[in-house]
């Protein structure tokens, strides 16, 4: 049969591999690990990436999880060099093909009734035989009307094996025997999904298939379709699937699957794709890889053969390790899609690159970041319960007011200037620095906890800071009193 091609196929580009999604859902971990592994394989033998949008399932299709499925992969920047291609726009390209197979004796038509179908399972499985289906359109002459409602089927071989040298899991072999003649064209004149894939790969001059293990049993149908037809046959790669932390399947109920979720719940998307390669390959007790690395040392061999586990600790230690590592500018980026989130007005104080360098070595994500960042930019109305009864007792005034006269006096705002104030409140005052810090972090932030005071109260502003100081001074005489 004659290929025809979506696009002119380079012959100098010698491998080229395709993500292609069911936007039946959003892209969950999974999924942007498989995507990940195949685009890292591509640019690894300098080759092309396809993105597939296998929306053939139009009852639970969604153009909302297509655009999910987009903003993921973009998210994630794992760009593409073709695509995105919509098998919903293809079925004249499918149907050409299964007409030039019917002609060819490659498939035939099938006009078996739904009862004779449930009549012949249930006497196979009577005698304890595989259910599948007995060829009777086959031999049997067909109805005068060939449009009589009716199924394509593939004539798949019966003898023989298929066999394939799987990239990840070695040799594979399936029986002929146990495969059935797979329909592929519905009465009502739709492509099936085994048939769709074939045909897309081979217009697509697809040369290596990385998909989920889940896939294993289309693998021999869809080989079988290809060598009929005379087409190419890709390398095929089945990655395993991912457990939950308690070691089931990861789901909904393991917290959040879904990409865009992880960016929702304070990820950066260095981190997540640092740690979803690492769900499943690996180069020594190397953990931290920049995309220059992980594509110049990507493999398929590589790939492990068992599940992995999910374990959210690690993937905020490695979050934690790029917020800290990257440049503040670029995570400042990402850090503002969560003050927009939460609704915090970062425009009145210190820029967001500032609360990035401050804060990184205490957050593991851009949301906690986020919240723990309001007092920089936002008045508040109480103080936390557990520090006011620790640090806001009646022996803080003198320290709190002796210093709210040294930084009131104080020209020039700077870290410097602010941690002498400090030191010589103290010293004036012949007290320890905890009797001067804790009751000024308390003042100025309405917590206990947070960075080093001088460099805080710097980024908090004077006018803010002394206003807050005078605030806990009155709040402390009047319930002292």
């Amino acid at each position: 049969m004659k290929i025809e091609t979506l696009f002119p196929l380079d012959p100098n580009v010698k491998v080229r591999t395709r993500f292609a999604p069911s936007p039946t859902g959003y892209l969950h971990v999974g999924g942007a690990r498989t995507a990940l592994y195949s685009w890292l394989y591509a640019k690894h033998n300098r080759g092309e990436f396809v993105l597939r949008i296998e929306d053939t399932d139009l009852e639970r299709s969604t153009p909302e999880a297509t655009q999910a499925i987009l903003e993921g992969m973009e998210w994630l920047n794992l760009s593409w060099e073709h695509g995105p291609f919509y098998q919903t726009k293809r079925f004249e390209r499918y149907n050409q093909v299964i007409d030039q197979m019917l002609e060819q004796g490659l498939a035939y038509r099938c006009y078996c009734t739904k009862e004779r179908l449930e009549e012949l399972r249930h006497t196979q499985e009577a005698n304890k035989e595989k259910p599948r289906y007995d060829r009777y359109c086959l031999t049997h002459p067909t109805p005068d009307n060939k449009n009589a409602p009716h199924v394509v089927r593939f004539l798949n071989p019966t003898e023989g094996s298929v066999v394939f040298e799987d990239a990840v899991r070695g040799r594979i072999e399936i029986s002929n025997g146990e495969l059935d003649d797979l329909i592929i064209r519905r009465t009502d004149g739709s492509p099936t999904y085994n048939f769709c894939v074939v045909v897309d790969d081979w217009d697509m001059g697809i040369t290596h298939v990385v998909r989920g293990e889940d896939h294993i049993n289309n693998t021999p149908r869809q080989i079988n379709i290809l060598k009929a037809l005379g087409a190419p046959i890709p390398t095929y790669a089945h990655v395993s699937m991912i457990l939950g932390d308690d070691g089931q399947k990861l789901s909904k109920r393991h917290g959040a699957v879904s990409v865009m979720q992880y960016r929702d719940d304070g990820y950066l998307p260095e981190a997540l794709v640092n740690y979803l390669v690492r769900l499943g390959w690996g180069h020594g007790d190397q953990e931290i890889f920049s995309r220059e690395e992980m594509i110049d040392l990507f493999n398929l061999e590589a790939v492990s053969r068992s599940a992995s586990a999910f374990n959210t600790d690690k993937l905020q230690w490695v979050n934690q390790h790029y917020i800290r590592s990257l440049d503040p500018e670029y995570v400042a980026k990402h850090l503002e899609w969560h003050m927009k989130d939460q609704a915090i007005n970062y425009s009145n104080g210190p820029a967001l690159s500032e609360i990035v360098s401050v804060l990184g070595e205490r957050c593991k994500t851009l949301k906690e970041m986020a919240t723990a960042s309001r007092y920089f930019y936002e008045d508040f109305d109480a103080y936390d319960a557990k520090a006011v009864a620790k640090n806001f007792k009646e022996a803080a005034i003198a320290p709190l007011t002796k210093l709210l006269e040294k930084l009131t006096t104080c020209t020039d705002w700077t870290v410097e200037n602010i941690h002498e104030a400090m030191n010589q409140t103290a010293q004036e005052l012949e007290i320890g620095m905890g009797k001067v810090g804790m009751p000024f972090r308390l003042a100025v932030t309405g917590t206990g906890q947070s960075p080093s005071m001088d460099i805080t109260a710097k980024l908090v502003g004077k006018e803010r800071t002394l206003t807050r100081i005078e605030k806990a001074i009155n709040f402390i005489q009047a319930n002292a009193s």
